[in-house]
Parts: structure tokens; sequence; C-alpha cells
């Protein structure tokens, strides 16, 4: 007959007695009952089942949140690149450098 744990002088359960691994995190103790884990094979699932619904409308959602955050920068260097070039090809045509001939 084996000596109980507290005849053996601890708290902590002695590891050849039961399956106890140790106290950091609480590892081991009883073995719990009613939990039940259903899987599914990998070759039985479809893991692109509805991907292009997904795609389109949460794409959809995700831009209509953030467009408030790109699009004035967007515009404002496009509008800003437009003039400049613009202004760079009426300094290099005739009228231009008409204009502003005395300045250089």
């Amino acid at each position: 007959m084996r000596p109980t744990q507290v005849l053996q002088g601890g708290g902590a359960p002695n590891p050849k007695i039961n399956h106890w691994l140790g106290d950091w995190g609480s590892f081991g103790g009883f073995k719990q009952k009613g939990i039940v884990d259903y899987g599914l094979s990998a070759n039985r699932q479809n893991p692109f089942a509805g991907a292009a619904h997904d795609a389109i409308f949460n794409t959809f959602r995700r831009t209509k949140a953030q467009v408030f955050y790109w699009l004035p920068p967007l515009l404002a260097g496009y509008y800003l690149m437009n003039w400049a070039t613009e202004r760079n090809h009426y300094l290099n045509s005739k009228a231009g450098r008409a204009e502003f001939a005395e300045e250089e």
C-alpha cells in the first residue's frame, strides 16, 4: 500500500504517484469531464467558401471607414502635381520665356 500525499509530507503532489506536472500555469490537476471537441478533416473543408463575397463587401466596408484619411492628401497631391506640370510647361513655352526673360 502506498502512503498518501499528506503522509509523504508535502502539499504538492508527488509526480511518482500521479500525473502532476508542476505549479507554473496549473498544469495537471483533475481530468476534466464534459468537454467535447469536434474537428473536421482538412480535405473535407471548403476554405474559399464565400471568399469573393467577403472580398467585395469587406473591401467596401474598410474603404468607407478609411476614405477620409487618404483621399484629401491624395487629391491635394494630384492638384499640386497638376499645377506644377502646367506651370513648368508654361515657363518653358514661348510666352513664358518672353514674360520671365528679364528675371534670369
